[in-house]
């Protein structure tokens, strides 16, 4: 559930950049800071706590006002869903804590500083969400969700001090599925709402670099080896009545991907605007050939897969 709302967080930030970007020449705005800009860290700082508590009053009132209050507790969750809800947690968390560390080096602050107050920000905002599933009576918090939250973290993290950049990149792809008509209100109505809600069709992926690992090799520098995952026949989050009630002959299966993507950072370019704009896109998987293998020994190859 909180993957959906991380992405809500990640919107806002997008367009806070935007805004502040119409206020010079879009490329010096986008320029990043040769030593430390104090004005553009405190900006930053702001910005991130700004729309972190606009977003978290908004969910507070979109998301529990319905319900009652209870006190704090846990729920254990790990067996919904197929752990695509999981996949999600490790996703937005990863992404959060690279969107910060960049905006941190936008400002000049030290590479220390990125990955303390920076790469943070996605575990921080998550686990703040967390703590409202806690405190009600619908959800709880959820263990399993905060491990995924760290090991988004943990992994840009990790990268950075391992390698000074990022070799291997969750990210994500989307397609409709005929599951959301049999429960709209659970797997949402629109194109929107489906992409936020339904999980049969997200797919999560790590994408690596092949040029990253095989320095002295002729691939291309922005060329990756994606392997994802996803899962289908899911219309509630355990297979439970309502799931064999609605789709009695429907049988919920994992599947695993493999494709090819590009790394769009990798792109040299000397345009800030373009680099930025790469950035934003590298969270999401290029369509591409790929071969899936169902639960159950089953082999597709899809021409192009969203």
């Amino acid at each position: 559930m909180i993957n959906k709302k991380s992405r809500f967080y990640l919107l806002f930030v997008l367009l806070g950049i935007q805004a502040a970007a119409g206020q010079s020449t879009l490329e010096a705005f986008l320029n990043p800071a040769d030593t430390l800009n104090v004005k553009r860290k405190n900006t930053v700082l702001i910005t991130e706590a700004v729309l972190a508590s606009v977003t978290l009053v908004g969910l507070n009132q979109l998301w529990y006002a319905d319900y009652p209050k209870s006190n704090f507790h846990f729920i254990n969750d790990n067996s919904e869903w197929m752990q695509m809800d999981k996949v999600g947690h490790f996703y937005s968390s990863y992404q959060m804590g690279r969107l910060g560390s960049e905006m941190l080096e936008w400002s000049g602050a030290t590479k220390k500083d990125q990955l303390i107050y920076g790469s943070g920000l996605g575990f921080a905002f998550l686990t703040a969400v967390e703590v409202l599933d806690g405190f009600s009576s619908e959800w709880g918090a959820s263990t399993g969700d905060i491990i995924a939250n760290a090991s988004g973290t943990a992994l840009y993290v990790s990268q950075e001090l391992l390698w000074d950049e990022q070799r291997i990149i969750p990210k994500f792809s989307f397609h409709t599925t005929q599951y959301a008509k049999y429960r709209p209100n659970v797997l949402g109505r629109s194109f929107t709402e489906q992409l936020l809600k339904d999980y049969n069709g997200q797919t999560y992926w790590l994408s690596v670099n092949l040029h990253s690992f095989l320095k002295d090799s002729k691939i291309p520098k922005w060329l990756n080896l994606a392997v994802g995952y996803g899962a289908e026949g899911m219309i509630s989050g355990n297979a439970e009545n309502i799931n064999l009630l609605l789709l009695p002959n429907n049988a919920r299966a994992r599947q695993l991907y493999f494709s090819f993507d590009a790394d769009l950072t990798k792109i040299k370019t000397n345009s800030h605007l373009l680099k930025t704009v790469f950035s934003v896109l590298n969270t999401l998987k290029i369509p591409a050939p790929t071969l899936e293998i169902r639960q159950y020994n089953q082999f597709k190859l899809h021409f192009i897969y969203f």
